[in-house]
C-alpha cells in the first residue's frame, strides 16, 4: 500500500437512528467519489454497505460496514454501525475505530432516542462532529424544527452551512455558504454543477454566511483581531478557523441534503476533508494512552508510523467458508501482513493473515497498513472484539471499551437432538462476533440461555445460527432459579434397614436442622459423641444430605440457608456402609425439613434505571408495580437514575415496558443481589404452577 501522509486520512463513523437514510446517504457519498459506478438502492438491495442476506431481507443495517473511498486527495473511511437500538454494542465499538462522527438526521423522523444515546457517547470520547440533514425532498421537511430538536435534545446549536435550494419534490440542490455557490447534481453520473447563488436568494446567504464567519473567528485570537479589523476573513482563513472550532468541539456544522437525488454531498465530501481531524490530529488532543500488561505502568504511543505497532480490533467477522476477518484500526506504526503479533489482552502471540481494505464485501489485499488506518486482517484465531494487538517487544494494552449489557433472555432447545452441538458451537462463534451477546446454561433449571440487546438482537443471532451453522431452535421465556429454605429448627430421625440375603443395609441418623442467615448457603456439623455413628460414616452422611438439598419439599427447587448437624444414630458391624447411611441421611433430611417451616425464596435484582426526567413518574410507578423497592433517585444533565431491588420474575420482560414507558430513551441494567421470601399467595401459585409442570412432564 503507498504511504499515506497523516494528512490525507479521515476515519469517520456515520451516525443515525433507524429510518433515517445513512445507508443512503453512504451509497451517495461513495458515488461522489467515484467509488462506486452506479447510485445503489436499499430498496432493490444494490447498496455497498449492506449486503448481509438478513440486511437484505429487512431492508436495514445490521452490522458494522467498512466503506472506503477517496475525495480532494484525501482517503476517507467509513466506518458505517446499524442504527437500531437494539445493536448499540456495534456502535459502541465502531466509535473505538474513528476520529470523529457524522449524524445522520432524517427529516421525517427526527431526533430518536437511539441517536441521543450515542450521542452521550460521543460527547464523552469528545469526538468531532458533523450533521447531515436528509431526506429534504419530503414535504414538511424544517431546517428549523431540526435546529430546534438538537438543542432540545442533543444540548447543541448546529451552525447551518448549507440551505436547501427549492423545496420538497421541488429541492433542487443546496446553496453552499462556504464556496458561496449552488450545488446540484444528478443521480445518473457523479458530477456535479457550481452556479452563482440567484439574486433572490443573496440576502438569506449573505447572513448566514455572516454567522458562520463570526463563529469562525471566535476560535483563533488572531483570527479574531482580523475580522473585527477587516470585517471579514478570507476564504483560507475562515477553513482554517471552522477546522480549529469543529475539531475542539465548540463547532458542529449542519448540512443539508437528500441522499436518494445525490443532492448536498459535495459539500458534506469537502466538509470531511477540510474540517475533520486526521488520525494525527485527534491524537494530539486525546493522546494514545495504555498500560503495560505485565507491569501496569501507564505506556502511550504516537500515531506515526516510527513507533511500535499498536491497534484495537473493533469488529469481527466470521464465516463458515471464508473464516475469520478482524476489523482493525492500527493506533501507531506499521502492521504487515503474514507477520507475528501479540496480543497483550490475552498474553497469546497471534500470526496474522492477509490485509484487507475493504469496500463493503470487497476486501483489497494489501501489504502493510501504517498508524490511522482500518484494514480487516485474516486468519487471527484466538483475538477477540476489543482486544489490543502490538509489538511483542514495546508492549501495550488500551482499555476496553465498555459495552452495553444484555437486557432481555430467552431459554432456547434445540429442535432436534442432533442440533445441540451445532446450537453450542454456532452461539459461541457468534458471540466472538458480537461480544453483546451472552449465552450460558443454567445449572439450576437446565436451560440454555441466550441474551441480548433486545427482541431484534435475540432474532438476528436465530437467524444467523440458521443459516451459517444449519441449527434451529424454539424459545420461551426462561425458568426462574427459585430456591426453598426453613423458618424453624426442627429434628427427624432416618434409618435405612434393608436385608436381602447375604450382607444387609443399615444407617440409622438423627438430624437437626436450623435455619441460617440468608446467603450463608449450607453448613454441615457431626455432635456424634461416644462412637453412636463411626467417624468413616459421617462423610457419607454429609453427602446424603447434600444431595437431599437438590430437591425441597414445597416445589423440588433446591434448599439454601440451612445447618445440618447430626447428633445421634446407631450402626451395625456387618451391615452398615457408606450407602446405607447415605441413603438414611436424605431420609432424615426430607422429614426434618417438612417439619421445619419451609418456604420459597426469589431472586433479587439491583437494577438501575436512566431515564428522561419528564419520565420519571411512570418509570418509578412501574417499578413498584413490580414489587419493587425503590432504594434511592439520583438526578443528572437531562436524565434521572433510579436505583432500585426488584424480583428477577418480574423483569422477564421489562426491557419491551421501559422502551414504551420513555418513547425508547430509557436504560436498565441489573445484576443479582440476593434471596428473599416469596409472598405467601404469590408463592401457593409458583407451587401450584410447578407441580402441574412437573406432572405434565412426567406424562
Amino acid at each position: 500500500m503507498s504511504e499515506l501522509r497523516r494528512e490525507s486520512l479521515r476515519n469517520v463513523a456515520m451516525i443515525s437512528s433507524a429510518g433515517a437514510g445513512k445507508t443512503s446517504l453512504v451509497e451517495a457519498m461513495l458515488f461522489a467519489a467515484g467509488a462506486v459506478p452506479h447510485l445503489g438502492s436499499i430498496a432493490q438491495g444494490t447498496t455497498v454497505s449492506d449486503f448481509e442476506p438478513e440486511e437484505l431481507h429487512r431492508r436495514s443495517s445490521v452490522s458494522t460496514s467498512l466503506l472506503r473511498c477517496s475525495w480532494n486527495h484525501t482517503t476517507i473511511n467509513l466506518v458505517d454501525p446499524p442504527g437500531a437500538l437494539n445493536l448499540l454494542g456495534e456502535t459502541v465499538m465502531a466509535l473505538r475505530a474513528v476520529d470523529a462522527v457524522i449524524l445522520v438526521v432524517g427529516a421525517s423522523s427526527g431526533i430518536r432516542s437511539e441517536l441521543i444515546r450515542v450521542w452521550s457517547r460521543v460527547k464523552a470520547l469528545g469526538l468531532p462532529c458533523l450533521l447531515f440533514l436528509n431526506e429534504l425532498d419530503k414535504g414538511g421537511a424544517s431546517l428549523d424544527g431540526v435546529l430546534a430538536m438538537c438543542q432540545r435534545d442533543l444540548g447543541i446549536i448546529p451552525l447551518p452551512m448549507s440551505l436547501p435550494f427549492g423545496s420538497g419534490v421541488q429541492l433542487e440542490g443546496v446553496l453552499d455558504l462556504v464556496q458561496q455557490s449552488v450545488m446540484t447534481s444528478r443521480t445518473e453520473i457523479p458530477t456535479f454543477q457550481q452556479m452563482p447563488i440567484p439574486e433572490n436568494a443573496r440576502r438569506v446567504v449573505g447572513d448566514a454566511r455572516k454567522r458562520i464567519q463570526e463563529e469562525a473567528a471566535e476560535c483563533d485570537d488572531r483570527l479574531l483581531e482580523q475580522y473585527l479589523a477587516a470585517g471579514e476573513l478570507t476564504q483560507e482563513e475562515l477553513i482554517n478557523g471552522l477546522r480549529l472550532g469543529v475539531q475542539a468541539g465548540t463547532i458542529v456544522p449542519l448540512y443539508s441534503g437528500s441522499a436518494i437525488k445525490n443532492i448536498g454531498i459535495v459539500p458534506l465530501l469537502n466538509a470531511i476533508v477540510d474540517f475533520l481531524p486526521s488520525p494525527m490530529d485527534r491524537a494530539s488532543r486525546v493522546p494514545l494512552e495504555g498500560l503495560h500488561p505485565d507491569t501496569g505502568e501507564a505506556v502511550s504511543r504516537r500515531a506515526v508510523q516510527e513507533d511500535p505497532f499498536s491497534g484495537i480490533v473493533f469488529k469481527t467477522l466470521i464465516d463458515p467458508f471464508v473464516g475469520r476477518l478482524s476489523y482493525l484500526r492500527v493506533l501507531s506504526g506499521v502492521l504487515h501482513a503474514d507477520s507475528t503479533v501479540f496480543n497483550s489482552s490475552r498474553s497469546s502471540k497471534e500470526k496474522s493473515g492477509h490485509l484487507y481494505t475493504v469496500l463493503g464485501k470487497k476486501h483489497t489485499v494489501v501489504p502493510s497498513a501504517g498508524a490511522g488506518e482500518i484494514v480487516a486482517v485474516g486468519k487471527l484465531k484466538d483475538t477477540h472484539t476489543g482486544d489490543t494487538l502490538c509489538d511483542e517487544n514495546a508492549p501495550i494494552c488500551y482499555p476496553r471499551t465498555v459495552l452495553p449489557r444484555p437486557v432481555l433472555s430467552f431459554a432456547i432447545e434445540p429442535k432436534s437432538n442432533a442440533d445441540i452441538e451445532k446450537v453450542s458451537l454456532g452461539l459461541h462463534k457468534l458471540i466472538e462476533e458480537d461480544p453483546t451477546l451472552e449465552f450460558s446454561r443454567h445449572a439450576d433449571t437446565k436451560e440454555m440461555v441466550l441474551s441480548g440487546m433486545g427482541q431484534l438482537h435475540i432474532d438476528l443471532a436465530l437467524e444467523k445460527l440458521r443459516r451459517k451453522y444449519g441449527a434451529e431452535v424454539m424459545l420461551h421465556m426462561p425458568k426462574i432459579p427459585y430456591r426453598e429454605t426453613i423458618r424453624t429448627t426442627a429434628q427427624a430421625q432416618g434409618k435405612h434397614k434393608k436385608q436381602t440375603g447375604g450382607h444387609g443395609q443399615y444407617g440409622d441418623c438423627w438430624l437437626e436442622l436450623a435455619p441460617l442467615p440468608r446467603g450463608e448457603g449450607f453448613k454441615f456439623e457431626s455432635k456424634v459423641v461416644g462412637g453412636a455413628i463411626p467417624r468413616n460414616f459421617i462423610p457419607a452422611v454429609e453427602k446424603g444430605v447434600v444431595e437431599a438439598m437438590h430437591h425441597g419439599s414445597l416445589a423440588g427447587f433446591p434448599v439454601v440457608d440451612c445447618r445440618v448437624a447430626v447428633y445421634e444414630g446407631s450402626y451395625h458391624a456387618v451391615d452398615s456402609s457408606e450407602m446405607a447411611f447415605k441413603i438414611a441421611a436424605s431420609m432424615g433430611f426430607k422429614k426434618a425439613l417438612e417439619a421445619a417451616h419451609p418456604v420459597l425464596l426469589e431472586p433479587l435484582m439491583t437494577v438501575e434505571v436512566e431515564a428522561p426526567a419528564d419520565h420519571i413518574g411512570s418509570v418509578i410507578g412501574d417499578l413498584n408495580a413490580r414489587r419493587g423497592r425503590i432504594l434511592h433517585v439520583e438526578a443528572r444533565d437531562q436524565t434521572e437514575r433510579i436505583t432500585a431491588l426488584v424480583p428477577m420474575a418480574e423483569l422477564l420482560t421489562y426491557a419491551t415496558t421501559l422502551n414504551s414507558l420513555t418513547a425508547g430513551r430509557g436504560s436498565y441494567a441489573m445484576e443479582f443481589a440476593r434471596y428473599d421470601e416469596v409472598p405467601r399467595e404469590l408463592a401457593v401459585r409458583i407451587i401450584e404452577a410447578h407441580k402441574v409442570e412437573t406432572h405434565a412432564a412426567a406424562h
